[in-house]
């Protein structure tokens, strides 16, 4: 049901989980353990599959949050549990709060979960490419730090996600990182002289997370892609002209 972290398995007094598809009750393309609430799949499937994940980590389903995510580099600071039609737009959520599971959900951009054990404060970021780009990933450690975490003892975990192999990309999409940064290019990769490039986007948000002083960056190394059976995949979805796609979540919480 969900992949862990040696990071930050490794950390007293955190609970995490970086979800999969499996070990739910949803049927067809959304098999089974789609927690997406943005899916067109039965919202009753999706309520249990995400208590079922809740449970997996010890916390009551009505206490497992996410945002309403835009693929910004905006994050909030989680006091109390929302409800769905209340949940904030956001990419990023922290907070110093025992018993809530704070999650972001993906089929394909990058899940990153953030802990201080130290300060008890726990974050958790999608970063897709804009949100990447834009500074989520920082607004997230912003936030932490808003609470009293240090970045220098902050682990983040990067959860499966599209890996470069399948990643690819157009020219245009490549000249928007160089223009930023031209060291971006390590990140872009092409078979050959005439071929499209292809993107690094783990690879990216982990050189953005050590730039940013983050103490320990771990990567799972899993690609949501590739493997069919564990993983949703919202690229693989369009390349088989699927009419949908499932979502997984990954949390974290202090107990």
């Amino acid at each position: 049901m969900i992949v862990e972290s040696g990071a930050l398995s490794a950390l007293p007094g955190i609970r995490h989980g970086f979800g999969t598809r499996m070990g739910g009750v949803s049927g067809g393309l959304y098999a089974s353990l789609n927690c997406g609430v943005g899916s067109r799949d039965d919202q009753r499937d999706v309520a249990e599959n995400r208590a079922r994940l809740a449970k997996r980590l010890g916390a009551a389903p009505d206490t497992l949050v996410t945002p309403y995510q835009t693929h910004s580099a905006h994050a909030v600071t989680v006091e109390n549990p929302w409800a769905r039609g209340d949940a904030p737009k956001a990419d990023g959520v922290v907070t110093a709060r025992s018993g809530i599971a704070i999650a972001v959900s993906t089929a394909d951009c990058v899940p990153v979960l953030f802990a201080d054990c130290e300060a008890k404060i726990v974050g958790a970021a999608h970063a897709g490419w804009r949100g990447a780009l834009a500074g989520v990933l920082e607004a997230v450690l912003e936030a932490m730090e808003d609470l009293g975490a240090d970045r220098a003892r902050i682990s983040a975990a990067i959860g499966p996600a599209i890996s470069r192999q399948a990643y690819e990309v157009g020219d245009e999409f490549e000249a928007r990182f160089l223009a930023g940064d031209k060291t971006s290019a390590r990140f872009f990769e092409r078979e050959s002289q005439n071929s499209r490039p292809h993107f690094d986007l783990t690879g990216y948000v982990a050189a953005r997370l050590r730039a940013a002083g983050t103490g320990t960056v771990d990567d799972v190394k899993l690609c949501t892609y590739g493997d069919r059976d564990r993983f949703f995949s919202y690229r693989r979805s369009c390349h088989n002209g699927e009419a949908d796609y499932g979502r997984q979540i990954s949390a974290i919480m202090i107990p």
